[in-house]
């Protein structure tokens, strides 16, 4: 997988789009659903992301006829996986433990996480 780089979270809500469309969309399919979201940005705002996230090789553009599908190049859990290697090493050296212990000082970790992620750890069961 690699180094993953660091997106901006108007790139990460492009992103999700991709992902949420099985990996890949067309321009028309992003801008429609950004539209719906509510967001106020312009066509070349989009364009603009969506050529930082090719240079960033996130994506691919592939020409379908006249039109251009962006395809991912990375997974919506290899990002996750890598953006949690990373907070954890930043924020945390590297350590779980102290990351966990936190959630679950705060009450961020419900007694039903807990008991799901104890599923996980003692019988390699999936998490939801």
């Amino acid at each position: 997988m690699g180094n993953v780089q660091q997106i901006s979270d108007s790139e990460l809500e492009i992103m999700r789009i991709i992902w949420s469309n099985k990996g890949s969309a067309l321009f028309a399919d992003i801008t429609s659903k950004i539209n719906k979201q509510d967001k106020s940005w312009k066509t070349n705002t989009v364009l603009t992301f969506l050529s930082r996230l090719v240079d960033k090789e996130m994506l691919i553009v592939k020409k379908r006829g006249r039109l251009n599908e962006y395809i991912a190049l990375v997974s919506e859990s290899e990002y996750m996986t890598e953006q949690t290697k990373s907070f954890l090493d930043k924020v945390y050296s590297g350590n779980a433990k102290i990351l966990v212990s936190s959630l679950l000082q705060q009450d961020y970790l419900t007694s039903d996480d807990f008991a799901e992620l104890n599923k996980f750890w003692n019988g390699g069961e999936k998490l939801k």
